[in-house]
């Protein structure tokens, strides 16, 4: 049991640092690490760079959420020794390690992104319709507010809750918790930002010349 946890976080981390950061300094020739906010994201990709960038970040991002998840959940579907409850709690192990692996990846110094656009490709893939309203929702509060990281936490809490009704087993819901206080962690810059009023708002973004 505690070996196939190790190999599926593993395969999960090696999935999450895949970075759409790295090909939009490719396109760009900006580190994204060295601009902006510091962080390789979409957000700041977005800030940086505009929304084309960001979109791109993003697409990748989610791209390898849903691809690891819905990898993940197909591979432990076919095996028949496994309940139901077993099989969430490994595809939620693979979400960590995604995540895990988009916020420290090893070759940038285990400092990464924020894992926003991640988690959404994970919530996706575990339920489109969950996910997709959930996007819609980030989306409409981060314009309503014009900051992305109000449509960040409501999208997490969602996402909580959303694990908590729906998904068997209470250590999938233990792990969506988990990842929601790193994003906390990883987001309390932009949250003293905020409330002292100087967080980026969502229509700078729009204002970056090609």
């Amino acid at each position: 049991m505690i070996k196939a946890v190790i190999i599926f976080l593993l395969v999960g981390y090696l999935i999450g640092c895949v970075h759409g950061s790295k090909v939009a300094q490719f396109l760009s020739g900006v580190d994204l690490k060295k601009t902006g906010y510091g962080n390789a994201g979409a957000s700041n990709a977005t800030l940086s760079l505009g929304w084309k960038y960001g979109v791109l970040v993003a697409l990748i991002d989610i791209g390898k959420g849903v691809a690891a998840i819905i990898g993940a959940h197909a591979y432990l579907a076919d095996l028949t020794q496994l309940t139901e409850i077993h099989v969430w709690l490994f595809t939620y192990i693979v979400a960590t390690g995604v995540i895990l692996g988009h916020n420290f990846p090893f070759y940038m110094g285990f400092n990464g992104g924020k894992g926003t656009a991640s988690i959404i490709g994970i919530l996706l893939a575990i339920d489109w319709k969950i996910g997709l309203f959930a996007l819609i929702l980030f989306v409409i509060l981060s314009f309503l507010t014009n900051y992305l990281i109000i449509g960040v936490l409501v999208f997490y809490l969602v996402f909580c809750i959303a694990t908590y009704l729906w998904i068997p087993g209470i250590y999938p819901t233990i792990i969506a918790l988990l990842l929601f206080g790193i994003a906390i962690i990883l987001h309390i810059e932009n949250i003293k930002r905020l409330m002292l009023g100087t967080e980026p708002k969502v229509t700078s973004a729009f204002k970056k010349k090609k």
